[in-house]
């Protein structure tokens, strides 16, 4: 089977948004885990890692958004 553009055009845009956002997910996953820990562990600080925690999973979730956003330039250009 060769590929010829019309089908990497087609498949490029399924694997950019399946394979990036697999670590966003994982990222967002491993934060929340460790915040909740950190929260069980201090409850005085909880104001503070919750903070931290939902600034990091914003930035985590902003990259994939822009991963969506390079599978759509994919898609459509």
């Amino acid at each position: 089977m060769i590929l010829t553009p019309e089908i990497l055009k087609t498949i490029m845009p399924g694997l950019t948004i399946a394979l990036g956002v697999i670590v966003p997910a994982f990222a967002i996953g491993k934060i929340g885990s460790t915040g909740v820990k950190a929260i069980g562990r201090n409850p005085e600080a909880a104001s503070k890692v919750q903070t931290a925690m939902i600034l990091s999973i914003a930035f985590a979730e902003a990259i994939a958004i822009y991963v969506l956003v390079i599978a759509l330039i994919l898609k459509f250009a």
